[in-house]
């Protein structure tokens, strides 16, 4: 987000210290004064420095700089990676053809980066096994784990337990 910076007459404090478009200093001037000479070279005055005692303010032509920041986030948005959380569910008495292609399915999704959100679900009696369910995670975590690493441990939220696996690096 490109916060909004005071220019020209927004600009309320009485002194300021200046910096010239060529960056070179002018040093502690008046704003009235500083507004002239950033109008005699058709740019504005904007404040880059509000918190300074006095506040340091530069001679730019501010459309330009909203532009070039504009482009500099856009920039460094494209190089973050995004990572997504794709979920896995099965439930303690899975069998172990089942098992097996749950995992192999994890591991194209750890491959490409993407965390892995395995899932034990319990119903009706299966409740009373919950070491069941713990088993199976670990099974398949085991399996797993030439692409992963278990980021969290398994961990009982209501009839479900359930366990993060991230990519090794």
């Amino acid at each position: 987000m490109i916060k909004e910076l005071q220019i020209n007459e927004q600009i309320r404090e009485k002194e300021v210290r200046v910096i010239d478009s060529d960056g070179s200093q002018l040093g502690v001037i008046s704003t009235k004064e500083a507004l002239k000479i950033a109008e005699t070279k058709k740019l504005d005055l904007v404040v880059v420095s509000p918190t300074a005692e006095p506040p340091v303010c530069r001679i730019m032509n501010y459309g330009k700089y909203k532009y070039a920041q504009a482009k500099k986030e856009k920039e460094s948005k494209k190089k973050q990676k995004v990572i997504n959380i794709k979920e896995i569910r099965m439930t303690p008495n899975i069998e172990e053809h089942d098992l097996a292609v749950k995992a192999k399915n994890a591991s194209k999704f750890l491959e490409d980066g993407d965390r892995v959100k395995v899932v034990v679900r319990f119903r009706g009696r299966e409740l009373g096994h919950m070491d069941a369910g713990r088993v199976v995670l670990m099974q398949f975590a085991e399996m797993t784990s030439e692409y992963s690493v278990i980021d969290k441990q398994p961990i009982v939220e209501g009839k479900n337990m359930t366990m993060f696996l991230a990519p090794k690096k």
